[in-house]
């Protein structure tokens, strides 16, 4: 995947404005060399981001990557080596370092939730619960650390919450208008399993179990039959996401895979400027 050129251009607006005041006291023909170092483990994830933002402030810049996308690298590991004009390196700098960090956290995140899953046939999905701006981003980081996207956002498929089915007087109505109106898959999100019963008549083409307990997810589990297909979410951790996707759940899906995030710790440092 890559950003749009008016993506990383209002990223760099946003930090930039009118111009960087103080990359303004480095002669226009200084030229640097920078490494960026990983201070943590992590998912790296992001060069294509990390990259737009300097070719996008000189074309000259030139980037090395030791590590390729989507591996696992250890604390203190040399991610990549820069090269350009001095300015371009230090205005761009946060920016790149921002959208790498946030990345690479995010993919980070999908790898623990992953693993934590793996052997069950259950997959984990993210959620529209993500940074602004910063939706597609994201989404490509979940698959880069081995999990996958639920519908990107409200045009690509429908999933009908409590507030929805209240709208529309019953889960058999909402289904039913969701089905005249649109080809798109239809979820419905029910709280306990009287709703659940209620979803499996209308049938959609999958239900969400929202914090559903263990014993009432096994329930639904053998009810369905495998007739429909079944996703479980809300508070859902490292802790508990095994016993969930062992019910025989198809899909978990995790808001935290996108908002709960600690941005990886980078540093990048110039190394040599040449007038």
């Amino acid at each position: 995947m890559q950003p749009t050129h008016s993506e990383i251009a209002a990223f760099l607006a946003e930090d930039m404005g009118n111009g960087d005041l103080t990359a303004n006291i480095i002669p226009v023909s200084t030229q640097a060399i920078a490494d960026v170092i990983t201070r943590e483990q992590c998912v790296l994830c992001g060069q294509a981001w990390f990259e737009a933002v300097f070719r996008q402030l000189s074309p000259e810049v030139a980037i090395e990557w030791l590590c390729a996308e989507g591996s696992l690298v250890s604390a203190g590991t040399l991610l990549c080596k820069i090269q350009g004009p001095a300015r371009a390196l230090l205005s761009g700098e946060r920016t790149a370092l921002n959208l790498l960090q946030t990345l690479s956290a995010t993919a980070t995140s999908a790898r623990r939730y992953a693993i934590a899953v793996a052997g069950t046939g259950c997959k984990v999905l993210d959620t529209r619960k993500t940074i602004p701006g910063l939706r597609l981003a994201q989404k490509y980081a979940v698959k880069c650390g081995g999990c996958f996207n639920h519908r990107i956002g409200l045009f690509d498929a429908i999933l009908i919450k409590e507030n929805h089915i209240i709208a529309a007087g019953s889960i058999a109505a909402a289904v039913k208008t969701a089905r005249r109106i649109s080809s798109a898959s239809i979820e419905v999100e029910v709280e306990n399993l009287d709703e659940f019963q209620q979803a499996q008549a209308a049938k959609p083409d999958r239900i969400m179990l929202d914090n559903f307990s263990i014993a009432d997810t096994r329930s639904a589990v053998k009810q369905n039959s495998r007739q429909l297909e079944l996703e479980a979410s809300g508070n859902i951790t490292l802790e508990n996401i095994r016993a969930i996707a062992e019910t025989g759940v198809d899909y978990i899906s995790i808001g935290a895979l996108t908002k709960n995030l600690i941005a990886v710790d980078l540093s990048m440092r110039i190394k040599l400027l040449q007038a």
